[in-house]
């Protein structure tokens, strides 16, 4: 099994020169991107079709090179917004641009011994030529030791991202199979009645009281996802198998009916679910877990024990049947109903054997 993960080094160590000269060229180079979403809007041709008379067309000092990069962005960017079923045209924002080898390369430091590499950025056009200077930090040499480096980068005005691919070998078979329901009260309830992630709600709390966009509340922010991290990791160990609410649009503007209140998807919101959901898919597959989402509709309703779905089950965290007189903690039983839906599905007959 390969993983493919990223990790970002700024950019704050190179002159004001330099960053000048990359905010033009990104500039321009959104400008051309434009120019081939235009042209590609209506009939999308392959990368392979990519050719000097559809690569010279736009009026730019851009580089055959770097124009036949922003054609490949545009027809990937042409092609994400067909398939996701929308009708208004893609605008590139002149904010970034993703390269490969063809433009970029890593190269060993030099007399500056207070950095690691320089970044070569060539054949770009208008003979700009430039060497960014790039710091490493624990995460990227953590990736570097453990993975390849891929010869792509994505570069922006303030950092640059790069690219590894990390074999980590097949899929345990070891394990146990749980569902995960996410909570404000409990990150995680699980179906083997585990609760973790129990200081999320106090910690959100001091995440909402501070002033939007002040220090402290980047720093709470910061140590809510430190939580994240550290309870995802809890969450999947000793796992062969995890299966999640596939949650989606839930912020306090949504009108999610009979899932959540409008006070929870405020205080879990958009940033905040999204981090957590991708923080356990990763701890899945940085421990060889296999991850699965299900359709969220009423595991909060649903008893467990006999199937009867009524809103009036749920009593605030007490799950109390009005059928069968069941009774359990509501997101326990959620999770319950999680990792029901999933092995009641096509995809689940390979795990029930394992289910006692």
């Amino acid at each position: 099994m390969k993983l493919k993960r990223s990790s970002k080094c700024t950019l704050k160590f190179a002159t004001q020169a330099k960053r000048q000269t990359l905010k033009t060229i990104l500039t321009e180079y959104g400008k051309v991107v434009n120019f081939f979403i235009e042209q590609f809007w209506i009939n999308t041709p392959t990368k392979a079709e990519l050719l000097k008379d559809i690569v010279n067309l736009p009026n730019t000092w851009l580089s055959a090179r770097l124009r036949k990069v922003a054609a490949r962005e545009a027809i990937d960017m042409v092609k994400a917004v067909k398939e996701a079923g929308k009708t208004t045209k893609p605008v590139h924002r002149g904010k970034r641009m993703h390269v490969s080898s063809t433009i970029a390369s890593l190269q060993i430091r030099g007399k500056a011994k207070e950095f690691d590499c320089w970044l070569h950025l060539a054949s770009m056009g208008n003979n700009i030529i430039l060497d960014l200077p790039i710091r490493g930090h624990k995460h990227i040499n953590r990736l570097m030791a453990a993975g390849k480096q891929l010869a792509s980068y994505i570069i922006t005005e303030n950092y640059v991202q790069f690219c590894f691919e990390i074999e980590t070998g097949p899929k345990t078979q070891e394990g146990e199979v749980v569902g995960i329901d996410t909570g404000i009260n409990a990150l995680a309830s699980l179906s083997n009645g585990q609760q973790l992630g129990t200081k999320v709600k106090e910690q959100i709390e001091v995440i909402k009281n501070k002033k939007y966009g002040s220090n402290k509340q980047k720093k709470a922010r910061r140590a809510l996802k430190q939580y994240m991290d550290e309870t995802a990791k809890v969450a999947v160990s000793g796992k062969k198998l995890v299966v999640v609410e596939g949650l989606k649009k839930m912020n306090h503007k949504t009108k999610l009916t009979r899932r959540v209140s409008k006070s929870i998807r405020r205080s879990l919101g958009a940033w905040c679910y999204r981090y957590w959901l991708n923080r356990i898919q990763m701890a899945c597959e940085n421990n060889r877990v296999s991850f699965r989402t299900v359709n969220p509709a009423y595991t909060s309703q649903r008893c467990h024990a006999c199937g009867h779905t009524e809103s009036g089950n749920r009593h605030r965290e007490m799950f109390s049947c009005l059928s069968c007189g069941h009774t359990d903690n509501a997101d326990l039983n959620a999770g319950k109903n999680i990792l029901w839906r999933f092995l009641s599905g096509p995809y689940g007959a390979a795990y029930k054997p394992s289910i006692a």
